[in-house]
């Protein structure tokens, strides 16, 4: 049975609630498989959907989900099932903002390597939909903290990915447990044997609906990744920002915590940074936007959903602090750079758990996607003093001169012009980076390479210090202090002269905080601060112990 594409969320049959949350996300028109699929689920029948990641796939059984959901009910009325953590929280993401406006609509995202206690609390308070991975999923069902006897949609999404890792048994097991007039719609961009006879033993004569995937288009940019591990990502990102120097930068984050909380991490940096995302107020986001146009701030965190539409011609950078599972998602991003004949480049950072979704957007933009060993702080002092070099030249030929040409034929009196002009040049470069030892080396190496991570797995016994270079300083005040990273930073950079990029990961807690400064100038950060005061309080710094996790 072959349906016609419908033109309009509208005439699908969509309350209300749904057609204006999907409108305020910018969704026009439904994508051939949400056309094809979202009424034949709204009607109670199976669907095997065979398209690949980039279809639009989730909006077309999330939609239909919680249509039919009942608020009063506070059991799970729908199970997803995903491949891996990073989708499964994808997934319930979106499932939150399609039924933003639904009321008493609970959602639970279910994984492995997240706390199971707060997945016990929020299942005891009760949820309608639970999003995650089969290993988990069957860990609760075993431990009966999840039950699925009011179970009526099962959705296996991306069935082929959950195969290839092994979930076919967990994935029989899960489904034994819901009742047999469930419905099931199983998405999967191919159709092995495996996921063949799985449809056919617990579905129920199931529509096939199969989608052809065109190449999406993308911006003729440079495009390249940095491979990095969890922990130092935001590390990573420093020294990417210095490397590249943007002039004007959107760094895309998943959620609104990420991107508050990234934005105040890069202005506790010194990185002139503004954040833009749904809970701020029309005037709160033109003010910001006004600031990012006229060049004020040269770094802007973003959601994808604050970020739509837009439009800004001078963005020399689109930087993925979050890689996106949509690969259209991905192309509209980095569309946002190289615009009017400008060149522009694309810089995404990946885990490796990453690699995967990865490979697929290489694989629907028809692009490669180029890894890049990260820069060293040599590099990085070398690509300033080139720069520098290059805005000394635009300012010799610039006009306004005149005053500094009198300063300059004083002090010729009495020094060379060579020794006045690197005297000059110290007082200016010196200060921009501390060079000392690098602590994220095994980035920059081939250490790090396809088929692990670059630290090896710690125990719990084992001692964690500061990063390789880096000495870590116990500061007596924390955030009953009403003390931000900011004010540490200002207090360093201020008191003892030491570049605000200079400083090394804060670790913020109620009474206390952690700060990592450069080895080679710890001793002098501590002269300094023993004789200051952050947020009013005189402080008392030391050298911290190593901290055990």
């Amino acid at each position: 049975m072959t349906a016609t594409p419908t033109t309009s969320f509208t005439s699908l049959g969509l309350s209300e609630p749904t057609l204006r949350a999907i409108g305020e996300l910018g969704y026009e028109e439904p994508t051939p498989i949400q056309a094809r699929t979202i009424t034949k689920l709204m009607a109670g029948g199976d669907v095997i959907a065979q398209a690949q990641t980039g279809t639009g796939k989730t909006a077309a059984f999330a939609l239909p989900i919680i249509e039919q959901l009942d608020p009063e009910l506070r059991a799970p009325q729908a199970l997803v099932m995903t491949p891996t953590r990073e989708l499964a929280v994808q997934v319930a993401e979106a499932f939150h903002s399609y039924g933003k406006f639904h009321q008493n609509v609970a959602i639970l995202p279910v994984y492995g390597g997240q706390p199971i206690d707060r997945q016990l609390r929020a299942l005891r308070g009760g949820v309608n939909v639970v999003v995650g991975t089969p290993g988990r999923l069957l860990d609760h069902i075993q431990r009966g903290t999840l039950k699925l006897d009011q179970v009526r949609t099962v959705v296996l999404d991306e069935a082929d990915e959950m195969l290839d890792m092994g979930f076919i048994e967990d994935i029989e097991a899960i489904l034994k447990e819901t009742p047999a007039e469930r419905q099931t719609a199983l998405f999967s961009a191919t159709m092995p044997g495996p996921i063949a006879a799985l449809a056919k033993n617990y579905m129920r004569d199931p529509e096939r609906i199969t989608i052809q995937t065109e190449h999406l288009t993308v911006p003729q940019i440079r495009q390249i990744y940095y491979e990095v591990g969890g922990r130092d990502k935001f590390e990573v990102l420093a020294r990417v920002l210095d490397f590249e120097m943007p002039t004007s930068a959107i760094i895309f984050c998943r959620t609104k915590s990420e991107v508050d909380s990234l934005g105040e991490r890069l202005i506790a940096r010194a990185f002139p940074a503004e954040t833009l995302h749904g809970d701020l107020s029309q005037i709160q986001r033109d003010r910001v936007m006004q600031r990012f146009r006229t060049g004020q701030v040269e770094l802007l965190v973003a959601t994808d959903v604050a970020a739509r539409g837009l439009d800004i011609e001078h963005v020399s950078h689109v930087i993925n602090y979050d890689i996106p599972i949509d690969p259209e998602v991905y192309v509209h991003r980095i569309g946002r750079t190289g615009r009017a004949g400008r060149t522009g480049s694309a810089i995404t950072l990946v885990t490796p758990r990453e690699r995967r979704q990865l490979r697929t957007i290489e694989r629907l933009t028809n692009a490669t996607i180029q890894r890049m060993h990260l820069p060293t702080i040599s590099d990085v002092i070398a690509r300033r003093r080139e720069s520098f070099k290059e805005t000394l030249r635009e300012t010799i030929t610039s006009p306004g001169l005149e005053p500094y040409q009198i300063m300059a034929e004083e002090l010729g009196e009495e020094y060379s012009p060579t020794d006045l002009a690197a005297a000059a040049f110290k007082l200016l470069l010196d200060q921009s980076l501390i060079e000392t030892d690098d602590p994220l080396a095994n980035y920059a190496q081939d250490r790090f390479d396809e088929d692990r991570e670059p630290r090896q797995r710690r125990t719990r016994t084992r001692e964690f210090g500061p990063s390789q270079g880096m000495t870590r300083l116990y500061i007596d005040v924390g955030r009953d202090d009403n003390v931000r990273p900011a004010d540490i930073v200002g207090a360093i950079a201020n008191e003892a002269g030491i570049p605000g990029r200079a400083i090394g990961a804060i670790e913020l807690f109620e009474r206390f905080a952690l700060v990592e400064v450069p080895s080679n100038a710890a001793e002098k950060v501590l002269r300094a601060l023993r004789h200051t005061t952050i947020r009013g309080r005189k402080i008392a710094p030391s050298i911290a112990r190593p901290t055990r996790r």
